[in-house]
């Protein structure tokens, strides 16, 4: 009898060729096609920022996706998926879209540098949308790799909200830390906002302080292993890392990431994650 592919979702905010701001975009990029080789089944999804060209990455919309509303702070936001193929690799790859939080031509900040005063509730939206996504794709992944700050909450809502879902209750979920952050404060009132059904203010207290770091040190508490995906990365963050004495693996980019496949394949036996 074949063995059941494992399924890996990937979440992160920037992929090559939609959108390059940092080293993830080339990491996310690689990282999928090399365990698609491995046999892997792969799913990917990313906001759709208002500076990805939709006509050249020919993306279209999935209209069996779309139609979906998040609520933050008790406000309806409609959700909108679209869908581009990598052609090269035989991946799909989701784009979250919505005309408030994303059809805008910069990134995080404005023309002048400015930092968006609403990146907090677009940082809530995209996980809460990608965690909806997936259940409306009705494919339940063996691993959730988020990479970086923006995708921080999507290993709260799993191991809370989402902890008796069908689509997630037996996913591992693990999280890449980079140094490309932020070096301003989301909102203060982001942690309150971000808790979902379910969940107290107990399970987002470590994002309180709403800095990278403590967007990383959310992360890491409701994850299952974590990636030093930067070689300086921050000295509170790595101490923390160290102390919760989860399975990490350290920054470097073997061939085909080998490294990753072996660490992938260690978090979903699980006796090694409770032993670890």
């Amino acid at each position: 009898m074949e063995m059941a592919k494992t399924k890996l979702l990937i979440v992160t905010h920037e992929m090559s060729p939609f959108l390059e701001l940092t080293k993830i975009s080339e990491i996310t990029r690689q990282l999928p096609q090399a365990m698609q080789e491995k046999g892997f089944e792969i799913r990917i999804l990313m906001p759709k920022f208002g500076n990805i060209n939709e006509r050249r990455n020919r993306l279209h919309e999935v209209i069996r996706l779309s139609g979906m509303n998040i609520i933050i702070d008790d406000n309806d936001n409609p959700l909108i998926i679209k869908v581009a193929s990598i052609p090269a690799a035989r991946m799909q790859v989701y784009f979250l879209d919505n005309e408030e939080y994303f059809q805008r031509k910069q990134v995080f900040r404005d023309a002048s540098g400015k930092f968006f005063d609403d990146n907090d509730e677009r940082t809530i939206f995209f996980c809460k949308g990608a965690l909806e996504t997936v259940k409306k794709l009705g494919w339940a992944p063996d691993i959730v790799h988020c990479h970086g700050w923006m995708s921080a909450l999507v290993p709260a809502y799993i191991k809370t909200t989402y902890k008796n879902d069908p689509t997630f209750k037996n996913s591992k979920v693990v999280y890449s830390i980079y140094e490309d952050g932020f070096t301003e404060k989301l909102n203060a009132g982001f942690a309150s906002k971000a808790v979902m059904a379910n969940m107290t203010e107990d399970d987002t207290k470590a994002f309180l302080p709403a800095d990278c770091d403590s967007m990383h040190i959310g992360a890491i508490t409701h994850s299952d292993a974590v990636v030093l995906g930067d070689e300086n990365l921050s000295k509170d963050v790595l101490k923390f890392v160290k102390d919760s004495n989860k399975p990490t693996l350290a920054f470097n980019l073997t061939e085909n990431f080998e490294n990753f496949y072996t660490f992938y394949e260690e978090i979903s036996n699980d006796e090694l994650v409770s032993v670890a």
